[in-house]
């Protein structure tokens, strides 16, 4: 395993834009800009309800970034159809409702588990990497690594709410290790993102086998006070 890779997820530049209707800021200037200044990777969630990010952005994206893109989509018709047009060096499959503030937990892969093995090979036949947005348990690694994926990535929404409150977090720490470590012992590469900060990355990068952070909304927001520049080369050292 090399380096501790960080992604950088910029929906919520797009969310600042749109609540004026105007071109600013820039989701494909804070790729670029987060690119020059260490990130690893970009990451967009393609809404169904474009909420943030809209399909133009995908475009300017994909073709002008010089690291992979990582699109986060639901598992929709759709979504495979936008995803095997345009290509992004990575795919996250995450759940969606509409109607929800942010994605609030894990895919349920029982529900479509027939319809996701359909979109993974799909993906893979087109050498996309494919992630599954999970919970921290056992039975959800051994059905994605079943379902043929390449990456699962960790959801760190419960433990990163728990540190933040200053609450007991250990239980959920070693159901997160659990995890990680099955999931290399069975060839998966994991990934952990949602709700992390400087503090919860520090607790987290103690956690022996995530290759790959992303990290959005705390980033954009934190660049308000020390630009995404400084941001990034904190979370880089944090995770190293």
């Amino acid at each position: 395993m090399g380096k501790t890779r960080l992604g950088i997820n910029i929906d919520h530049v797009a969310t600042v834009r749109n609540a004026r209707g105007e071109n600013y800021p820039s989701p494909l200037r804070a790729a670029l800009f987060s690119k020059k200044h260490g990130a690893d990777s970009i990451t967009i969630h393609l809404r169904e309800d474009r909420r943030h990010i809209v399909d133009q952005d995908l475009v300017e994206i994909k073709k002008k970034l010089k690291i992979p893109l990582n699109l986060e989509m639901a598992p929709t018709k759709q979504m495979l159809k936008i995803a095997l047009k345009y290509k992004p060096e990575y795919v996250c499959i995450v759940p969606e409702k509409r109607k929800e503030v942010t994605t609030e937990g894990g895919l349920n892969l029982k529900k479509n588990s027939n319809f996701l093995k359909k979109i993974i090979y799909k993906l893979k036949r087109k050498k996309i990497r494919t992630s599954l947005f999970i919970e921290p348990n056992l039975k959800s690694v051994l059905d994605a690594s079943k379902l043929g994926a390449d990456c699962i990535e960790i959801h760190t929404g419960k433990i990163c709410n728990l540190i933040n409150k200053g609450q007991k977090y250990s239980k959920e720490f070693t159901k997160i290790s659990r995890s990680v470590n099955f999931a290399n012992d069975l060839g998966i590469e994991v990934h952990a993102g949602h709700g992390i900060n400087f503090q919860s990355a520090k607790i987290l990068s103690k956690i022996k086998g995530i290759e790959e952070f992303n990290i959005g909304h705390f980033i954009i927001g934190e660049s308000i006070f020390i630009g995404i520049k400084n941001c990034i080369k904190k979370f880089k050292k944090i995770i190293k």
